[in-house]
Parts: C-alpha cells; structure tokens; sequence
C-alpha cells in the first residue's frame, strides 16, 4: 500500500476513534469526571510506556531531560491537556455531547486566531472571514443556551493551546505524549489515593467490567494519538485540516441521534453559521496550500540546471 494512502487510512481511523469517544465515557459510570481523568492519565502512562520499551526507544529521555525550555513547555501541555480531558469527559457524561462537538468544530478558527495574537501571523481575507462567522456563531448559541457556551469555548481554547504549545516544544507525539503521562502521574495517582483512603473510589467496587473498561482508557487515548502520529508524517497538513471534521462531525451525531440531545430550531442555525464558516476556512485553506505547491514546482524548475543543447 502507498505511504500517502496509510497515512490517510490512519488519520480517519484516529479521528473516527476521537469521534466515538463520546459512546465510552459513559460506560464507566459510576465513576466521577476528575477518577476516569485520573485514572486515564496512569493507564495512558502504563500505555505508552509499554510502547516505547517494545520498540527500544528511551535514548530520547537523556536528550530531553537537559534542555529544561523543552521540558517546561511539555509540562504546560500536561497542564492543559489535563483542563480539556477533564472537561471533554465532563462534558459528555453531564448530557453536554453535542455542546462538546461545538468546541471541537470552532477549535480551527480558535487555533489561527492564537496565531495572529501569539505569533503575529497574518490572516488571509477569507480566514477572517471564516473567525468573524465563527464568532457568529457563538453569539447565536450563547442567545440559544441562555449562557456563553463554556464547554465549547473550553475545549476549543485548550485543544488550540495545546497544539500550539506542542508545536513549540517541537518533540515527537509519542515521546511528547510520555512526558505528558509522566508530568501527570503523581497529581493522578495522588488523587486516587485519597479517593481510596476516603472510601470514594469506585474501582474495584462496580463489577469486572468496570475495571477493564477503566483501564481501556488508556488504550484509547494511546491508540488514536499513535495513529495520528503516523498519519501526520505521511499525508499533507491541508488533507489532515479536511480529516479532522470526522471527529466533530461523529460526536454532534452521537449527541443527536444516539444520546438524543434537544436541537431547537435557533441551535441549528448557530450550527449552520459554524459549518458555514468551516467550509470558507477550508477552502481558503485548500486553495492556499494549491498555490504554495504551484509556486514550489515553478522554482524547482527554475533552479534545476537545464542540460547544455548540442551544436554540433
């Protein structure tokens, strides 16, 4: 099979797996929002760690553990991602699926306004076009729910916070995603314990299943980032911006049609300013990266040294 089309394969079958993240969490009631993210942040660790020693791979760590900037960033990604687990799982078992969705599908918009407020890059005419029907958007369900939507915005600012502080850090997914675990794991265990010493944990106390089911949260935080990893080397960032709509899209639905969340007429319309603003974004975006390889081809073959004609 071609590299280009694994990748492609693998980048659907990590973001179908985000999207479906919306089925599990509730299987392991009746367990808390902070003891699954606690107790997904150790098996996430147990997860990756096996990983890496199957494959060798810890000559990293030495590296790492002395650039001190590449360590802090890593623990503020820790941080971070520990704000949108908690509120993601949050979220989906307190009934707010497709509010979840939402975050998910402004976090584009969310990410390239950080760049222009952080980094200083400049927006393209249909980009900002896209940020202001995304603003919209909000403003039109903040009226829809009666309050700003907080989930949404949560997710979408953490998930933009964290690619942009992994960006910077510039470390591997599965070594980045090692470090994270390992900053994670004393507050996680630290909290299981008090929960067991107190009497409050339901691990072990809700049957078997429960307990696998607990465990299996690592597994699927670990699989899907593993296979977005592979998929990020091999496939193009502008087909990687498309794929990344299957998650939302699969989360709204699960919200909708399985968990059977109300969808007034005034949230459809919110919705449809979003998807409206998603499809400019996206396009702009598929036109940008067309014209940047157009122009690539014109000035490899401008430097490409033309074969001397013979005179004879």
């Amino acid at each position: 099979m071609p590299d280009a089309r694994r990748g492609v394969l693998l980048g659907i079958a990590a973001y179908i797996m985000w999207g479906l993240f919306p089925l599990y969490w509730p299987l392991l009631k009746p367990s808390g929002a902070i003891e699954i993210l606690a107790h997904r942040m150790v098996w996430s660790l147990v997860i990756v760690v096996l990983l890496l020693s199957v494959r060798r791979h810890w000559s990293w760590l030495r590296e790492i553990a002395g650039q001190p900037a590449k360590l802090a960033l890593l623990t503020l990604a820790a941080v971070v991602v520990t704000v949108n687990w908690g509120t993601y799982i949050y979220a989906v078992n307190a009934g707010h699926v497709v509010e979840s969705a939402l975050g998910y599908f402004i976090n584009p918009l969310v990410s390239v306004l950080f760049g222009v407020v952080l980094l200083r890059e400049r927006l393209r005419p249909l980009q900002w076009t896209a940020v202001g029907f995304g603003a919209l958007a909000v403003l039109v369900l903040t009226l829809d729910y009666g309050r700003l939507p907080w989930v949404a915005l949560t997710l979408a600012v953490s998930f933009g916070l964290y690619g942009l502080v992994k960006k910077q850090a510039n470390v591997a997914a599965t070594e980045s995603f090692a470090i994270e675990t390992m900053v994670l794991l004393l507050p996680a265990l630290g909290y299981l314990i008090y929960l067991q010493a107190s009497g409050g944990t339901t691990f072990g106390h809700a049957g078997a299943g429960h307990v696998l089911l607990m465990v299996g949260a690592g597994a699927i935080t670990a699989v899907p980032l593993i296979c977005f990893g592979a998929a990020a080397i091999r496939v193009p960032l502008s087909a990687l911006g498309v794929l990344q709509y299957i998650a939302p899209i699969l989360q709204f639905a699960c919200g909708v049609l399985i968990a059977k969340e109300v969808m007034p007429s005034s949230r459809w319309i919110g919705f449809s300013i979003v998807w409206l603003a998603l499809v400019i974004f996206t396009y702009d975006g598929l036109r940008a990266a067309r014209t940047s390889a157009r122009k690539t081809r014109k000035r490899v073959a401008l430097e490409t040294p033309q074969p001397e004609r013979s005179t004879t």
